[in-house]
């Protein structure tokens, strides 16, 4: 990707850079790299940096790259990120920056976020309208993987010590120029849970013979669905869902074993608790009540996304400076983002940022993680101008 005029410093606006920013977008998009493997993608980050001045520091959870750029006497310091990994789907749109890479895909608009910040880099070090340190994070590993944790693990926060953080998603459920965030949770814990169940085996003709473990799990899907709605005070918000159930071979043969597997989303530590402890006591009494065995094996992969106050309340005013209109999201979301592993350690916010129901291009306007999935570069701008706004409002002005 060609990035000869990323550096220039002359006195233009976001608007001249916007069709730079589309063109490294797209690029992103047409080679996608998939969590801690995004070396070509990271290489990128890193060369448009260096070109705009900046310290960068690369190896920070394998693929991580941070851009340091300080002004003026402050020791206030922000954090903004964008994640640079795409999924692994198949990508079915037929645009002409559409995937190159088999069974990859970004189809969750990291390489738009990729993209905003590193516009949002370039113009803050353009115009150094700030009293302090910006540190801007480019993380591997955001779709399940977990590389925020990885790069908190590593030092991340010793290393560029931060203030604050912020981040954003673009959020196609919102208008574009549009923004919310809430003060509190605003994204949801991801539990996965999986529970095999053992019997014996035999002749489907003969049932008396063997423990049913498909008759085992078919009751067990039936009793984890009745958890959130019997065993979590209404007042609260969970969600459990049974995703897949596998076992057998054969039309005559009764199986030896059966898998559920299903995800678990919450807000609230004391939930997520009893949720486990109950899906538990729900997989040993149907194996108890079945004779069958039953190994259950749960992972919180993911904490709640807990915006703090204070930030909350910057990410919405910068929003409003950056030309959006801002409101306080009405509910908090039930899917998952692992920016929560840099909230749990220092305070921040994340924001939702819309993109509207429908994108440029033939197969735009899909709902994130589909195949056809694209960005829509109309964003781009909005998302600069609010990284921005967040640094300057965060760090204040350099003293003339």
């Amino acid at each position: 990707m060609a990035l000869q005029h990323f550096g220039r410093m002359a006195a233009d606006t976001i608007d001249d850079l916007l069709p730079e920013l589309v063109a490294l977008r797209r690029d992103l998009h047409a080679h996608p790299e998939l969590a801690f493997e995004e070396k070509r993608t990271a290489g990128i980050v890193a060369a448009a940096l260096r070109l705009l001045g900046l310290e960068v520091h690369e190896g920070l959870a394998g693929t991580g790259v941070v851009g340091t750029l300080r002004h003026g006497g402050g020791t206030r310091t922000v954090g903004l990120r964008a994640d640079m990994d795409a999924l692994p789907i198949a990508e079915q749109s037929r645009l002409g920056h559409a995937s190159r890479h088999a069974g990859v895909h970004h189809g969750c608009g990291h390489d738009g976020h990729t993209a905003m910040l590193l516009g949002a880099a370039r113009q803050l070090a353009r115009t150094r309208q700030f009293d302090g340190t910006v540190h801007f994070i480019f993380q591997p590993a955001e779709e399940g993987r977990g590389g925020a944790r990885v790069m908190v693990e590593e030092g991340l926060f010793e290393r560029f010590p931060c203030d604050a953080v912020y981040a954003l998603h673009n959020w196609p459920d919102l208008p574009l120029g549009h923004a919310q965030t809430r003060p509190g949770p605003v994204m949801a814990a991801a539990d996965r849970f999986d529970i095999v169940l053992r019997g014996r085996g035999g002749h489907a003709a003969q049932p008396h013979r063997t423990p049913d473990v498909l008759l085992a799990a078919s009751q067990l899907v039936v009793l984890l669905n009745t958890i959130v709605s019997r065993r979590i005070d209404p007042a609260e918000s969970a969600v459990l869902s049974v995703t897949r159930v596998s076992g057998g071979s054969s039309h005559n043969v009764l199986p030896a074993e059966a898998t559920l597997t299903g995800t678990v989303r919450s807000f609230d530590a004391g939930v997520q608790d009893r949720i486990e402890a109950a899906l538990r006591d729900a997989a040993a009494g149907v194996a108890l009540a079945h004779g069958v065995e039953a190994d259950v094996t749960y992972h919180r992969y993911y904490p709640a996304t807990v915006n703090s106050e204070a930030e909350a309340q910057l990410a919405l005013e910068a929003a409003a400076t950056a030309g959006l209109q801002a409101s306080v999201a009405p509910r908090p979301a039930f899917t998952s983002e692992d920016f929560a592993f840099l909230l749990r350690e220092r305070p921040g916010a994340y924001l939702w940022l819309g993109q509207g129901r429908t994108a440029p291009g033939e197969d735009g306007g899909r709902p994130l993680h589909h195949p056809c999935y694209d960005f829509n570069d109309d964003a781009l701008p909005y998302g600069v101008r609010w990284f921005c706004a967040v640094a300057q409002r965060a760090l204040g002005s350099a003293p003339m």
